[in-house]
């Protein structure tokens, strides 16, 4: 099958690989949250390395990047993420996304599988499903809203939200992310055929478990729902729980020799 998906020439400003692991059989792939950054995985990707290479994606306009805009659509930031991630898709790919990072994942692997070569099973955590449309307006709250909203959320280093000046600098890319999540409306009847597995915080404010259940219309392969204890971001919260989720799921791909 011809490739419609082009290798983009700035993979490495995109993709981090914080422990590059040359004799892994795998990849995973982890997209970050609104206002978070490729570093949030570092421990995922210490945890799994060496028998599996973990690759953070990094949106423009934070960290080392923080120079560049902030992408405001999706759909733009799926595109320019899947090029981005061509060059190291000689491995079968797993993708992991936490709350705009699923829906970023599920566009993603949307665009691979237009291409023959979707990702052997896709994480969706923290997100309702792209069916679920409600309207939020964050973004176009003052800085002070939105900081309230990171704090409410309870999903950014406090080391940020106490440094006035680092905050206002990071704040550009928070705003263009909440744009970008608040403004998306999936394609009707937009689904993947990657097995997909949806991970969901029992006390989420911003995900039921209804909302949560509703991803399965998403997929035609196999679905699975985990819930655990926690709010928001139960991923730190439980993250030996989460890990063991992803290890188990590697192990049955990798078995041992």
């Amino acid at each position: 099958m011809t490739s419609t998906l082009s290798a983009g020439r700035d993979s490495d400003q995109w993709v981090r690989r914080y422990h590059p692991a040359p004799d892994a059989s795998h990849r995973l792939v982890c997209f970050p949250h609104a206002g978070g950054s490729a570093s949030f995985y570092f421990p995922v990707s210490a945890a799994l390395s060496p028998r599996v290479e973990v690759a953070a994606v990094m949106y423009p306009g934070r960290q080392d990047r923080r120079t560049e805009p902030g992408i405001e659509d999706i759909a733009t930031m799926a595109d320019r993420a899947a090029a981005a991630l061509v060059p190291i898709s000689d491995r079968p790919l797993t993708f992991f996304g936490h709350s705009m990072g699923a829906v970023i994942a599920f566009e993603v692997a949307r665009r691979f599988e237009r291409d023959g070569r979707g990702p052997v099973h896709v994480f969706a955590s923290g997100r309702r499903a792209p069916s679920v449309f409600r309207p939020e307006n964050v973004h176009q709250r003052d800085d002070d809203g939105i900081v309230a909203e990171m704090k409410a959320l309870s999903g950014t280093d406090s080391r940020v939200l106490g440094d006035e000046e680092l905050l206002r600098m990071v704040l550009p890319a928070i705003r263009s992310d909440y744009r970008a999540i608040e403004k998306y409306q999936a394609e009707p009847g937009a689904t993947i055929g990657s097995p997909l597995t949806v991970l969901t915080g029992d006390a989420d404010p911003r995900t039921s478990l209804d909302d949560a259940r509703a991803w399965e219309q998403h997929t035609s392969g196999r679905f699975d729902l985990k819930i655990f204890p926690g709010g928001h971001f139960f991923l730190s919260e439980r993250a030996a729980d989460v890990m063991a989720v992803l290890k188990e799921h590697f192990a049955a791909q990798t078995p041992a020799a």
